[in-house]
């Protein structure tokens, strides 16, 4: 080779790197990134009381073998039975209680079509997060059961709470924007952990359009109690309007966004964000809220948007929601149980946590801190407090004085949760016991029994816990996944993990790292905190203080681009270079 042609070729090269803006680097010494406290964590408390570790996976798994069991025998038993009307789709489907002794639902009632989505979606979910394959169980693929919700045979074209539009007993159908959206989200995150089953494309594809339509007519105001599918047209009734709902629209388009390529849904997604970022006061009705926090910052951190995802993220903690008055997260002792971290209302009788709300924030919280850092000592106590309390929903959790039907808490196998937890009871009969764990079952539809203050539905999305949160070796510093809710992520990611040390002191914590070698990187030092490690490894992480660390592959290569930090072709850190 000639000097003038090796010259050229280096300069070519140089030219190359130089354009591209990309860098080798071993990050050390980076500088740490700043928190952004939320007020009503901070008064959480550092050592929630009573404190007991709950193995949620266990639970979830537990939960999963007693729901699903047909050949049960008994009063209230089984749990599950098969639906043959075809709805929707020519084939069986499945049903779940709602709550325990249901009256309105099981095979001999209504034809046996009368199940909520909400229930069997989170069911299905949450076995999946702990490792169970619902695609093929003792020989049922309950995944493709779940197509019937898709309400062709109406015209809706979305996933709905029920399979027949008319089956719900006690009324009729009750028209509610967010039981159709967080379906639809449910139903989107089940399909992303089942990428492989069949037909669920189109159903995924048919559901972003419907979403894109509906967001197209609905422009800059989701002001309605629920939105027509068929004929396209929002509507207000009896219920509150639910402009939070935007943050699931957020969700399927972005999600449909990255499934299809088409920049329609990216733009609409867009449009749902800035409609609830512009709301002049709190619209948090439900489960919508946290998810717009999630996309927001995915977005910040892919797209380089700017929103401050603080405004959804207090909306969803303060309590101050207007339209449901004081939906948020609780923050508060009652008679020496801290019930700080559970989602309900704040002003219920005194505030009322719910379990299935409080399972459900994990999933969006989670992964905000995967793209973007500065929350995670927020989520993280957030997290320590939440796991906490929401054990005082189990019936062998509290003591029968302080629990509803403890004469009949042998049933729920210590897997069947009570609906909620509250500070007064709204049943006279017992007036001034505090907490108060409870249902409100019978309050639902004429002589519902007593069993219904335990609800099947809300105990099925126990695996949202079970699936991201495990134990230390140090007790109450918990080890939150991060990436296990990241459905539809844009690209692939290595394990990030969340800690949190609720201590005055630092800590060292171990991480079982198997046989293979990582890099342990955390976010926020941005420092290398063990390299080339394997096995069981130990970390240190400051006082009251959080740690996230990405398990980089040993053989990747670090290199920085547009302020980002990759291994290899993956994202590491989004942050790296702000």
């Amino acid at each position: 080779m000639t000097p003038i042609r090796f010259i050229y070729i280096v300069f070519v090269f140089s030219f190359v790197l130089s354009s591209c803006k990309v860098k080798q680097v071993l990050p050390s010494g980076g500088t740490s990134v700043s928190q952004i406290s939320l007020a009503r964590v901070d008064k959480m408390p550092f050592h929630p009381k009573p404190y007991k570790y709950r193995d949620w996976k266990k639970t979830a798994i537990d939960f999963d073998n007693y729901i699903f069991d047909f050949n049960q025998k008994g009063k209230n038993l089984p749990f599950v039975w098969l639906d043959g009307m075809k709805r929707n789709f020519p084939d069986t489907t499945f049903g779940i209680y709602t709550a325990l002794g249901d009256i309105r639902m099981g095979a001999a009632v209504n034809n046996g079509e009368n199940h909520e989505a909400l229930g069997a979606l989170g069911a299905v979910l949450g076995a999946t997060m702990v490792g169970i394959d619902k695609s093929d169980q003792k020989g049922k693929n309950f995944v493709r059961m779940l197509r019937n919700y898709f309400a062709k045979d109406n015209g809706w074209n979305v996933i709905q709470n029920f399979t027949n539009k008319g089956a719900h007993i006690g009324g009729g159908y009750c028209n509610d924007f967010w039981y159709e959206i967080h379906n639809n989200v449910l139903f989107y995150a089940v399909a992303d952990k089942y990428k492989d089953e069949a037909d669920f494309d189109e159903i995924l594809y048919q559901i972003a359009e419907q979403f894109y339509k509906s967001d197209s007519v609905m422009g800059d105001s989701y002001s309605y109690s629920y939105f027509d599918f068929k004929e396209m047209k929002g509507h207000v009734n009896h219920i509150p309007t639910q402009e939070d709902v935007a943050g699931g629209y957020a969700f399927i388009l972005y999600s449909a966004y990255q499934k299809f390529g088409d920049k329609k849904y990216l733009k609409a997604a867009q449009n749902a964000l800035n409609v609830l970022y512009n709301q002049k006061e709190n619209r948090y009705y439900e489960a919508m809220m946290p998810i717009a926090a999630h996309i927001g910052a995915r977005m910040n951190a892919e797209l380089g948007t700017n929103y401050d995802i603080s405004r959804y993220l207090n909306w969803t903690f303060d309590g101050d929601a207007v339209g449901r008055e004081g939906w948020g997260v609780l923050v508060d002792n009652w008679n020496g149980y801290d019930v700080s971290g559970l989602g309900g209302s704040t002003v219920h009788n005194g505030g009322y946590g719910f379990l299935m709300n409080t399972f459900d924030l994990m999933l969006p919280l989670s992964v905000i801190v995967r793209y973007d850092q500065r929350y995670s000592n927020a989520v993280g106590k957030w997290a320590l407090n939440a796991s906490n309390a929401a054990r005082f929903c189990y019936p062998y959790e509290m003591p029968d004085s302080l629990q509803a039907i403890p004469e009949h808490k042998v049933i729920t196998k210590d897997v069947i949760a009570y609906e909620g937890i509250i500070k007064e009871s709204i049943y006279p009969e017992f007036k001034g016991i505090t907490p108060f764990a409870q249902g409100d079952g019978p309050m639902w539809y004429p002589n519902m029994p007593k069993e219904t203050m335990f609800s099947v539905y809300g105990s099925g999305h126990v695996g949202f816990f079970g699936g991201i949160i495990q134990a230390t070796n140090v007790p109450e510093i918990l080890q939150i996944d991060c990436t296990e809710a990241d459905f539809f992520a844009s690209q692939n990611s290595f394990d990030t993990y969340l800690y949190f040390n609720p201590y005055d002191e630092s800590k060292k914590v171990n991480i079982d790292l198997g046989n293979n070698t990582f890099h342990l990187y955390d976010l926020n030092t941005k420092q290398i905190v063990a390299k080339s490690a394997s096995g069981m490894t130990e970390f240190k992480i400051p006082a009251q203080s959080s740690a996230v660390l990405v398990l980089i592959p040993s053989d990747k290569t670090l290199m920085t681009k547009e302020g980002k930090l990759f291994a290899g072709d993956v994202v590491v850190d989004y942050w790296f270079g702000k």
